[in-house]
């Protein structure tokens, strides 16, 4: 079967079955925090999601459902092939942070600081702790160099994680938490920094006001900044354009966005990734200009961005030259069935493997790469 018609094919599986809402899952230890449940897109708020024995925490806002005409039109100025064509599509309620993953947070699980935090403390580990570990012990070992690059760390964006990296820290906070968090998808990303516009950027078409909502390569210095200090969107989120380009979950293609218009209205649309790369990329970065900072703009992965790793073979945890890359993450209000993450949400293909180790990487066995 042709790889494309795969790809959506497999995203259009699983609709409506199955599934449980929010909080619902089968977690034994769910960890308490205020307003983070919802039975109905009613019902949700805006919380904090906390890291256990550290002080990390992820704002999360709600994003209600809807339908939104995804990509631009031809007449958008500054537009790019792959943005179109435009087509309907309806997305799920779901909640998003509201700024992108920090290294405050990161690092918890790449660096191990809530095991040593317990270790200092001597705290007892959580039922959430023991969840957790076999996602903590697969992950980044000690990177050759400063991975901030000197840019900055507490409030900063964490960066240069590949998507496996990115897709791992979401199974870990999962387990860490009791609630289903994952990458989003590229709908969902651009559904959510569109924010009930459709226009050019979330303030509309005028560039000229960019700086007001980005950092950018006009007002960036040259490095990311910390997260949060331009203005949001209309839905609350910040940094949707610039600051760091961010991690969406999907196979980036150029027929799906015709194959999903030849569908009429497409709900909750994912290219399942079937291949390392390339993958999507969004909101443009603190290296970019005001093209790729658009609310429609797609960048795809490159091998290129592996260009400093000294490691033969290559680590499946960094991408070295990416110093504009990080991520945010998502929930869905309504959990889906572990047979649905495991053919949709969760699936991603080729198995990743860590340097001298022949088994594939999916959360179990400590990292080597």
């Amino acid at each position: 079967m042709h790889l494309h018609l795969r790809i959506f094919i497999i995203a259009a599986l699983f609709v409506g079955s199955g599934k449980m809402t929010a909080g619902a899952a089968d977690h034994p230890a769910l960890l308490p925090v205020p307003d983070a449940e919802a039975k109905a897109a009613a019902e949700m708020k805006p919380y904090t999601e906390l890291i256990e024995h550290t002080d990390a925490k992820i704002e999360m806002l709600p994003i209600k459902g809807g339908k939104f005409l995804m990509g631009s039109p031809d007449t958008e100025k500054g537009r790019y092939a792959d943005e179109g064509p435009q087509h309907e599509v309806e997305i799920s309620p779901f909640w998003m942070a509201k700024c992108e993953i920090t290294w405050d947070a990161y690092d918890v699980w790449a660096s191990d600081l809530d095991i040593l935090r317990r270790s200092v403390l001597n705290l007892a580990e959580t039922p959430r702790d023991k969840l957790a570990e076999k996602f903590q012990l697969s992950q980044p070992t000690k990177p050759y160099t400063d991975m901030t690059f000197g840019m900055g760390k507490l409030g900063y964006p964490a960066i240069c994680m590949t998507q496996h990296s990115a897709r791992i820290f979401c199974k870990w906070l999962t387990e860490k938490t009791g609630r289903y968090y994952r990458l989003p998808t590229e709908a969902e990303w651009e559904y959510a920094c569109r924010a009930g516009t459709t226009t050019a950027y979330s303030f509309g078409d005028d560039s000229k006001q960019l700086g007001d909502y980005s950092w950018y390569l006009d007002n960036s210095s040259e490095k990311y900044q910390k997260v949060g200090l331009k203005k949001p969107n209309p839905w609350g989120l910040h940094d949707m354009h610039g600051n760091v380009a961010e991690w969406c979950l999907d196979q980036h293609t150029t027929d799906f966005y015709k194959k999903c218009k030849e569908q009429g209205m497409v709900k909750d649309p994912l290219a399942v990734p079937l291949t390392e790369y390339k993958r999507v990329v969004r909101g443009g970065s603190w290296d970019d200009g005001i093209r790729r900072t658009r609310s429609a703009a797609r960048v795809s992965s490159s091998i290129d961005w592996k260009q400093q790793d000294p490691q033969i073979p290559q680590s499946i945890w960094y991408f070295t030259d990416a110093l504009f890359l990080g991520f945010r993450v998502v929930r869905p209000l309504t959990e889906p069935s572990e047979e649905e993450k495991a053919a949709k949400w969760d699936k991603s293909e080729p198995p990743q493997y860590d340097r001298d180790d022949e088994r594939p990487r999916r959360g179990k066995g400590k990292g080597k790469g």
